[in-house]
């Protein structure tokens, strides 16, 4: 009996995975998990201070895996704010480590001077404008902030630093 299409794929893609185990160290890959509690009191912060600035903005703080752990909206903020707080964050996160930015607004100096870069600020949900910034810890990235809203991504910048700031020293802990 000659074997199905799919049980064929199926072979060849057990094949392919099992070939690039062998051939490939295992992936012990850094992880964290930002808490909670740490997530949201850095989005508040960032949106105290973008708010005492007469800004109405959107606080998301993203995962490692780009993945919304918390997404505030403030007292105002439009609705374009929550996609841009997260496409900053996400392109922090998720482009940062391999392209050495902890900020959104280096990734947009990036764009500027890199013939290669604004190609990827193309990528589904990236957004190179200033106004996120990364949390390390151990010298890596863990999450990010990514604020929306102000009258320019270097004001979002600002809050989203403040944000970070706030709980920096508990994540060492």
């Amino acid at each position: 009996m000659k074997p199905s299409l799919l049980t064929s794929l199926t072979i060849a893609a057990v094949a392919i995975a099992t070939q690039a185990q062998s051939t490939n160290p295992p992936n012990n890959s850094y992880r964290y998990q930002l808490p909670l509690q740490l997530a949201l009191d850095a989005s508040l912060e960032a949106i105290r201070v973008c708010t005492a600035n007469g800004y109405q903005v959107t606080a998301t703080v993203v995962d490692m895996d780009g993945v919304t752990q918390v997404e505030l909206r403030g007292d105002n903020a439009t609705v374009h704010t929550q996609e841009s707080s997260y496409e900053k964050a996400y392109g922090v996160v998720t482009l940062g480590p391999m392209f050495h930015f902890d900020t959104s607004g280096k990734f947009y100096e990036l764009t500027k001077t890199n013939p290669y870069a604004p190609r990827l600020a193309t990528v589904s949900h990236v957004m190179a404008l200033p106004g996120a910034v990364a949390f390390m810890k151990d010298g890596k990235i863990v999450a990010a902030l990514g604020v929306g809203g102000a009258p320019g991504g270097d004001k979002d910048e600002v809050c989203a630093q403040a944000g970070v700031k706030k709980v920096a020293d508990q994540l060492s802990r």
